[in-house]
């Protein structure tokens, strides 16, 4: 065996022996955290320490937290998730999965473009559908992709010639992520309020949602706080997906009158905030 091959197996192992030695301290803690990066960016450590990152757009995000701009920042990641095709949910997809090795999940259209633009290898990708149950990081946490009303394409603007292309970005999707311990988090994606909304509440029953509430591409509001109180029905919602560009105009304080007298808890966060359940 040459140097630079048994140098390679040391490096390995050795990140390998630090992920599982990073697992097993979260694990004592008994606890899920969930940081929001920014628009739809979201980073999800389940109780035994696997990393789930939805939507990575952070470094050209305006309202990411500068200390979040360096990829690395994440520390491991097992799973990528990918909503739908936009630049603002894609943008650092390709450079976060080269980083950490991570599994690509996504709607099936979505996922297969992303494979044809070389952004993730077909070993690195899973291809899902509406309803569709997996699990990436082991058996005891399952994703669920479910509807999500919005448009997916991905544009890839060639920095030479400044032309842009556009290619199919299959149909867009939420996700529900299931934990060990049965606490489920929907992470609505980019959607507008459509009526099977009321179906997620009653069959999956998520205990915490992440909801946009920006308007213009997605729910406003008042959308949102109506899709809250009368068709989910969480224990806990976090309002995303606003403020980062102009048009979208709403704010957590509209969204929070709107909700009225309400049994769920709102948590009005801020880009680099971090909560524990």
């Amino acid at each position: 065996m040459d140097f630079e091959r048994r140098d390679f197996l040391k490096l390995t192992a050795g990140a390998l022996t630090f992920s599982l030695a990073a697992e097993a301290a979260w694990a004592q803690t008994n606890k899920i955290e969930v940081h929001w990066l920014g628009q739809s960016t979201t980073k999800i450590t389940t109780l035994t320490g696997k990393v789930i990152v939805i939507d990575p757009f952070m470094v050209n995000n305006p309202k990411t937290p500068p200390g979040w701009k360096n990829l690395d920042a994440l520390g491991k990641v097992d799973v990528i998730l990918v909503t739908h095709g936009h630049g603002d949910h894609t943008g650092d997809v390709a450079e976060l999965q080269k980083r950490t090795g991570a599994t690509v999940l996504g709607p099936a259209g979505l996922v297969s473009t992303m494979v044809d633009l070389g952004w993730i290898t077909p070993e690195k990708a899973v291809r899902f559908g509406k309803g569709g149950k997996v699990q990436p990081a082991g058996p005891q946490i399952t994703i669920t992709q479910t509807r999500a009303e919005h448009s997916s394409e991905v544009t890839v603007t060639d920095p030479a010639t400044k032309k842009s292309t556009t290619y199919p970005g299959g149909e867009p999707a939420g996700f529900i992520v299931e934990m060990e311990n049965g606490f489920k988090l929907y992470h609505m994606g980019d959607t507008g309020i459509f009526g099977d909304m009321r179906l997620i509440g009653d069959y999956y029953k998520p205990d915490l949602i992440m909801i946009p509430i920006g308007g213009h591409f997605v729910m406003d509001p008042k959308d949102a706080a109506y899709a809250t109180k009368e068709m989910l029905k969480p224990k806990f919602a976090i309002p995303f997906h606003y403020g980062t560009f102009p048009v979208l105009k709403g704010t957590p304080q509209e969204y929070q009158a709107a909700l009225g007298q309400t049994t769920t808890q709102v948590f009005p966060i801020s880009p680099g905030d971090k909560l524990q359940f």
